[in-house]
């Protein structure tokens, strides 16, 4: 499946479970420009349609996952009016971000070269992020007088240290690999990032689907949920898993 933006695109492929998305705008470091934003929402719009889904891997084509956003977009004032709810609690800039987080399914994040601004704050979306030891992540958006605005200072929660969010946010520094997963922005340090994720994806993709998705639901409830609540979600998902398993061995 190919969703076309004005001179690249967002290419998902589904083999056994595992979806491998792809931000394939190389030639211009996978730029976010609004019709990439456009293909981005398309494809996580198509992946929460698929009953099969296992897991995700997300990466970018060419030398860098993605330079964040297109600054024409910036220059030739192409940016919706960013208060109107399109996506539940996000806009629809947001949702490319935050859409990932909310896919019932986790989400692994390949990351190599640039990994800047809105590009980051997309990679904050996914369950994981496995970074090549010299790929660049920065929370751009300052160098450009804004502010991350595509639910970065949601999803960096749990991540980043606050206190190591806010001095990111202020100075628009880079981190690269180990830095960065010392950080919080990466999980780990892999030489081949994209071999390591379709690696994690496939073993994940062979464990309970049922769980997973439980787990997946659990996990987003940490960050989200109050202490009685998520206590509550814990026993109801494990209840209705517990239900299934024991009704499997029962017929068996």
């Amino acid at each position: 499946m190919r969703f076309e933006a004005d001179d690249g695109a967002v290419t998902v492929t589904l083999d056994e479970g595992v979806a491998q998305v792809r931000l394939a705008r190389p030639d211009k470091l996978n730029a976010l420009s609004s019709a990439m934003f456009e293909a981005v929402a398309a494809a996580i719009g198509h992946l929460e349609q698929q009953d099969g889904l296992r897991c995700v891997v997300l990466s970018g084509e060419g030398r860098s996952f993605c330079v964040g956003i297109d600054l024409a977009v910036l220059s030739g004032g192409g940016i919706a009016p960013l208060a109107p709810r399109t996506h539940g609690a996000a806009n629809a800039l947001q949702y490319c971000a935050t859409g990932w987080r909310t896919l019932p399914v986790p989400v692994i994040a390949a990351l190599h070269g640039h990994v800047f601004g809105a590009g980051l704050q997309i990679a904050l979306g996914a369950d994981i992020r496995i970074a090549a030891p010299d790929a660049r992540l920065s929370v751009m958006e300052m160098k450009h007088g804004l502010v991350p605005d595509l639910g970065g200072f949601m999803l960096s929660r749990g991540l980043v240290r606050a206190d190591l969010w806010r001095e990111l946010v202020y100075t628009a520094r880079e981190a690269k690999g180990e830095e960065a997963q010392a950080l919080g922005l990466v999980t780990r340090v892999a030489a081949d990032p994209l071999v390591e994720a379709t690696a994690l994806a496939q073993e994940i993709a062979g464990k309970s689907p049922h769980a997973i998705r439980a787990a997946k639901r659990l996990a987003n409830a940490m960050d989200d949920d109050n202490a009685a609540s998520l206590l509550q979600a814990e026993s109801d998902e494990q209840q209705v898993l517990v239900d299934a398993l024991l009704a499997a061995m029962q017929g068996g």
